[in-house]
């Protein structure tokens, strides 16, 4: 016994370094991609205990396991049905005579063999800008449900506006209206007496993959990033605000409060059905129940608007990474310009080169994100990139007026993209997330005069200037830089 305790450390580094060896060999033998078992691996052999931790806790992989194995809600007929009917054969593809499809008729064609999602043709859209317009939008819309309320949010915190659509959306659950909610068990701070509440008044609530052990490290990774609402299958709302004050620029006390950037969309049409499908998808998952597909979840729809609208989803129990190789096409198909919006800026190595590649082309790049953010870490690891963008002539601008927190892009006037998804690794292949993909110039050129508003309270980067930021700033970003496949 004295013998063991006074080689206590090394008997416990030992043990950590064969624990490590193992583990490096495990992560080895899954053939991942080898930046991300790099930096894996360098993590376990550097930071004893440490390491192992962050190799428990956030690295272990589960995509398409059975931990997410809900393909048998897609056997229920009335998706097949409506999917099916809606679906374009590659004949009908070919055949399309709308100018922005046809010029984006290859990421049509990804999607619809990807997911078997529809472009649908028969939308109304509304661009809302910050979490103001994008809370009255949806407030008033609650307020006139009369069949059903589906909301799902990765951030869904009690606060003025948390509890302001909580008593709403109990106000009409007592009406008859039937009310479920979804959010994301780690990310939202939702009160056990707001959740009682709710489930007083009907309510069906339920999170997103509880964290609880022994399954914390199976779940604690893998987190329901989305942001949408569903109201009688004909209105639906997706894009980057979260329930949550902080979104909100509320007119009062404003210079106490850092302004918040984001965009959302109100949709009215067809490709409501396709958020609906998701959202049916993760409440059989997380309630288990099961939930019976209704027709009124799907209900007809005809209004003269046509814009042409694509969703996009994509997360662990998906065969491939959707949103990823959808902004990915977007790129590589571009034309004439590509402007991006995103908070996190930490892309793999294929949308890097692609960027950088279509700059170099000739194609106008530009990409506004976060002067300084909300993470630290973050911040530093985006940095990381910004010098071979400039060095591709790629415009990267810091967005100085306060978070910019919208996930958006526009590509040549004709295709724009808004939903929940991160240039990061996190958004492209750990969370749950959903994009709208829109085939319109209308939408297109309005937000094109957002993107052009946003870049007047932002400060441009230049390369001479980027290369003489402090040697201190440049460590930082490497030490991040190792970390940026688990970020």
């Amino acid at each position: 016994m004295d013998y063991l305790l006074d080689n206590i450390w090394w008997i416990l580094l030992s043990a950590n370094f064969l624990i490590v060896l193992i583990t490096a060999g495990y992560e080895l033998m899954h053939f991942r991609e080898p930046v991300k078992s790099i930096s894996l691996i360098f993590a376990l052999f550097v930071l004893p205990v440490v390491g192992l931790l962050v190799y428990y806790f956030f690295a272990q992989e589960f995509r398409k396991s059975k931990l997410f194995n809900r393909k048998k809600l897609y056997d229920q007929k009335i998706i097949k049905d409506w999917e099916d009917k809606l679906l374009l054969n590659e004949k009908d593809l070919i055949d399309i005579d709308r100018h922005c499809i046809e010029q984006k008729i290859k990421l049509v064609r990804l999607l619809q063999n990807n997911q078997k999602k529809p472009v649908t043709f028969l939308n109304k859209v509304r661009v809302l800008i910050n979490g103001e317009n994008k809370f009255s939008a949806l407030f008033e819309d609650i307020n006139k449900a009369k069949h059903h309320i589906h909301i799902e949010y990765y951030i869904f915190n009690s606060g003025r506006i948390g509890n302001r659509l909580i008593l709403l959306l109990c106000e009409k659950a007592e009406e008859g209206v039937k009310v479920r909610v979804s959010y994301d068990y780690v990310a939202s701070r939702l009160s056990s007496k707001a959740v009682k509440k709710m489930k007083s008044c009907g309510i069906e609530v339920y999170p997103f993959m509880p964290v609880w052990f022994p399954n914390l490290t199976r779940k604690l990774n893998y987190r329901n990033h989305r942001k949408m609402a569903i109201i009688d299958g004909s209105i639906g709302f997706i894009g980057g605000i979260n329930i949550c004050d902080e979104y909100v620029n509320f007119e009062e006390n404003p210079k106490e409060k850092l302004f918040w950037r984001d965009t959302h969309l109100r949709i009215e049409g067809h490709a409501v059905k396709s958020l609906q499908a998701q959202f049916l998808l993760n409440f059989n998952f997380i309630s288990g129940k099961h939930l019976t597909i209704e027709d009124s979840f799907f209900p007809k729809i005809d209004i003269p608007e046509t814009t042409a609208v694509q969703i996009a989803a994509s997360g662990p129990d998906t065969d491939w990474q959707n949103i990823m190789e959808a902004i990915l096409t977007a790129i590589n198909t571009a034309d004439k310009y590509i402007y991006i919006t995103t908070p996190y800026f930490i892309p793999n190595n294929q949308i890097l080169t692609a960027l950088c590649m279509a700059s170099r082309i000739g194609v106008e790049v530009k990409i506004i994100i976060p002067e300084k953010g909300d993470s630290v870490i973050a911040r530093y690891a985006t940095n990381s990139y910004i010098e071979k963008l400039l060095e591709s002539g790629v415009q990267v601008f810091h967005y100085h007026k306060g978070m910019v927190h919208a996930k958006t892009m526009v590509v040549d006037g004709v295709l724009t993209s808004v939903g929940s998804c991160n240039l990061d690794n996190r958004s492209f292949d750990i969370n749950f997330e959903i994009n709208a993909f829109l085939y319109d110039e209308e939408v297109a050129t309005e937000m094109t005069e957002v993107y052009n508003n946003d870049l007047k309270e932002t400060t441009v980067l230049t390369l001479n200037e980027w290369m003489q930021r402090p040697a201190l700033e440049k460590i930082r970003e490497a030490l991040a830089r190792l970390w940026a496949p688990l970020l």
